[in-house]
Order: C-alpha cells, then sequence, then structure tokens
C-alpha cells in the first residue's frame, strides 16, 4: 500500500517522522501479534478439509459447511460490533473475541464428528468478528510515530496472517486434522495473555488511546441499508463473495483428486498448505498494493468491473481445468492476485458511498457480504456431487457475473465513490479490514 496517502493524517497527530516503526509501547505488538493469528483463520482450514472429511465420514458438503457456519455469525455479528466496542471499550472486547475463539477453537480439536466442528466454528466466528472489529482502533489509538505507522503495522499483521494462515493449517494438519485447532488456541491464549497484561483497561483508555470511541446506536448499521450506495455495493459484494467462497472452500478437493490421479503421494495438508500459502501472498500483495495503484488510473467503479470480470474468466477456465493438476493449481494462486484487489476497492468504496463513520459502513457492508460467503460452500457441495466437479466453479462465475450487473444498474448510486481518491492511511487500512476478515 503506498503509505504516501497517509502524510496528512501524521501530521495532524504529530510528527514522528523520525521515530522507528519498531518503536512501539508493547501493547501495540501485543494486538498485533494476536491479530496476526486472528487472520490466519481465514485460511487455516483449509488445507484440512479432505482430511476432516476422510476421517470423519463426513462428504466434501458437510466438511466445506466450516465455512459456512463460520461466516454466518461473523457476518451477523458485523453489524453489532461497532455497537459494542463503543460501549464495553476496546479491551474488553478484544478480550471477550480472543476468549471465544481459544474456547472453540479448542473444543473444534477435540470433535468427534463433523456436525460438532460445524458448531464450534459459529463460536469461533463471533470472536473473531469481536476481534477483528475492534484490532484496528486499537493500534491507531496506542501505537506512537503517527497513524500512519501505526497502520503499516496493521497491514503487515494482516498480510502475514492470511498468507501463514494455510502453511500453518498444513504444517499441523499433516501431523492430525486437529493440530490446527489446537495450534490457533494455544496462539490466541498467548495473544490473551499478552492483551491483558499490557493493553491498559477501560478505565485508561480514554486518556492512553487516541482514537476512544464515540457511542454508536445499535439501529445504525441497519439504518445504513437505506443509502442507496452501500445497498448496491452489499448486494455486488454479497455475489461477489459467492464466488470467493466457491474458490476458497471448494477447491482443495479438486486440488488433492487432481493430486491423486497424477500419482503424487502424501500431497495431503502440507500440499494444499503450499498451495494456499502462494494464494494468500497474492491476496495480501495486491490488497496492499495493487489495489491502490488500480484505483488511481481507473477509478474505483472501473476497478470493480474490470477485476469482477477477470475473476469470472478465471472461474469459468478453472471449470474445464478442475482435473489437471498444474492448472488447477496455477488458476487458484492467481485468482489471490485478483481476489486482493476486490476485497479492497469494495470496502474502500462501500465507506465512500455515504457520509457514514468508517466503522458503521464497514460493518453494515461486511455483514451482507458475508451471505455470499456462508451461502457458497452449501451450493459447492451439492452442484459437484450431483452435476460435475467442474459446475461449482460455473456457479461462481455466474454469481461473478450477476455482480457485475449489479453494479451496472447502481452505477449512478456510485459516482461518490471516485470523488475521494487521495484517501487517509485509516480509511485504507478499514478498507483492508472490511475487505480480508
Amino acid at each position: 500500500m503506498s503509505v504516501s496517502s497517509g502524510k496528512e493524517t501524521q501530521s495532524a497527530e504529530g510528527d514522528g517522522g523520525g521515530e522507528s516503526i519498531l518503536r512501539q509501547p508493547r501493547a501495540v505488538w501485543a494486538v498485533a501479534f494476536a491479530a496476526v493469528i486472528a487472520f490466519m483463520g481465514i485460511g487455516l482450514v483449509d488445507p484440512i478439509l479432505p482430511a476432516i472429511s476422510a476421517e470423519l465420514d463426513a462428504t466434501p458438503a458437510q466438511s466445506m459447511l466450516l465455512f459456512t457456519s463460520y461466516l454466518f455469525i461473523t457476518g451477523g455479528m458485523m453489524f453489532f460490533t461497532s455497537f459494542v466496542s463503543s460501549r464495553i471499550g476496546a479491551k474488553t472486547t478484544l478480550l471477550i473475541g480472543l476468549v471465544l475463539i481459544v474456547a472453540f477453537s479448542a473444543l473444534a480439536g477435540f470433535s468427534g464428528s463433523v456436525d460438532q466442528i460445524i458448531g464450534f466454528r459459529a463460536g469461533w466466528g463471533l470472536g473473531n468478528a469481536l476481534f477483528i472489529s475492534t484490532a484496528l482502533s486499537t493500534i491507531v489509538g496506542a501505537a506512537s510515530g503517527g497513524a500512519e505507522k501505526a497502520i503499516i503495522l496493521y497491514e503487515a499483521a494482516l498480510g502475514v496472517g492470511i498468507a501463514t494462515g494455510p502453511l500453518l493449517g498444513g504444517l499441523l494438519g499433516g501431523i492430525s486434522w486437529r493440530g490446527p485447532f489446537f495450534g490457533t488456541a494455544v496462539l490466541m491464549a498467548i495473544g490473551f495473555i499478552a492483551i491483558l497484561i499490557l493493553l491498559p483497561g477501560s478505565k485508561d483508555e480514554k486518556n492512553s488511546l487516541k482514537t476512544a470511541p464515540e457511542p454508536i446506536k445499535l439501529s445504525a448499521t441497519f439504518r445504513a441499508l437505506a443509502r442507496p450506495g452501500i445497498l448496491v455495493l452489499g448486494i455486488a459484494a454479497l455475489l461477489y463473495n459467492f464466488g470467493f467462497f466457491i474458490l476458497l472452500a471448494y477447491s482443495p478437493f479438486p486440488v488433492e483428486a487432481a493430486a491423486a490421479k497424477m500419482g503424487i503421494e502424501n500431497f495431503g495438508a502440507m500440499g494444499l498448505g503450499y498451495v494456499f500459502f502462494g494464494w494468500g501472498i497474492c491476496v495480501a500483495i495486491t490488497s496492499v498494493f495493487g489495489a491502490p495503484l488500480l484505483t488511481k488510473r481507473m477509478g474505483r467503479r472501473a476497478s470493480l468491473i474490470v477485476a469482477l470480470l477477470a475473476l469470472a474468466v478465471l472461474l469459468t477456465v478453472m471449470s474445464f481445468l478442475v482435473e489437471s493438476f498444474v492448472g488447477i493449481i496455477v488458476c487458484v494462486i492467481v485468482a489471490g492476485l485478483i481476489l486482493g484487489v476486490l476485497n479492497t476497492v469494495f470496502t474502500e468504496s462501500a465507506m465512500e458511498a455515504s457520509d457514514l463513520p468508517r466503522p458503521v459502513a464497514s460493518g453494515t457492508y461486511s455483514g451482507v457480504r458475508f451471505v455470499g460467503g456462508a451461502i457458497a460452500p452449501i451450493v459447492a457441495g451439492s452442484v459437484s456431487e450431483s452435476i460435475s466437479t467442474g459446475s461449482p466453479y460455473l456457479f461462481g462465475a455466474g454469481a461473478v457475473l450477476l455482480a457485475v450487473v449489479v453494479l451496472g444498474f447502481g452505477w449512478k448510486a456510485l459516482r461518490r465513490v471516485d470523488g475521494h481518491l487521495e484517501e487517509s492511511a485509516v480509511d485504507e487500512a478499514y478498507a483492508l479490514t472490511g475487505g480480508d476478515a
């Protein structure tokens, strides 16, 4: 991401330009560490989906419901996180979120059936929504050296988490499918202790954090749907997210099947971990660097259309290459480049489509878009079993093309999103959070 866009913010909050970005309070490092682990949860289970399916005698459709329960609860909770955190304080919200993640990830590791894991992943999603929605404002508020340097740290945590989640899932999943769940529980428990000790308590927050939140009404996120721009972007993002999670939740199964067809032994969780590590690296790179470059050249509306069309074409190609080991892997990794752009630009647009506060706009948009992600695994499992192994990708491509149609019909309602292309570092970080959480 271009750091120049945060200069105005830095100037407003003090110079601090001579301070090293690494010279931060311990509280900032504690939250950043926990944020890395939280973002790992996005792709952590991908490498172990086939193993869960095999060892717990579950169909691929059942295993993919781990994404459905997680995303459904995460999305629903996004409508309420700004209300909660603005009243009980950042530290309390973070700790509650971490406790829930630790408890439910550990319970998932002890599960004896796929149905139990599905239920515990829902609780995990609740904790993740509380934590992720609060981590950004906490780091910005507690960091030294201005908001710009705080945002760089936050973006680094996000990128490391997204990229290494599948790799950690593959490493621990190579030992047992339970490994990634227990590993997450242990790491998040360490994060909980660090935040408990190092982050100022609620009584001190207003004095120690420069961004103490204003109370937000419970109805604020729901009323935001009355804004035409937010509604159009929410529906378009819901359809896009359908294609996103068709790719993310379903792809481990055809990739492993293609490896078996090639006679590649012991591909398993570690092989899938490497594939989705490459995917995560691509998502992180274009989220941070690619999206700002594209929107500066084309504007946000045009960037969304171009990237969505590219994704629809790629998903269509994947439906024909589903049995090609090299082809399907290359497509998964390349898809990360497109998804990183779309995640960031969609959320930037949602925040610029109205004059709503950033947490409200981002929460409303995220709550709607995750519905698409929750539905996608259900459809992918059903159509792959009843039609063909390549058909889920065609359904995903169709949903992405519908998103293009929605943006076309709502083009006038989105004129505002191209009006403020030079945004602050905090705005960009909210876009990354809303896009990738």
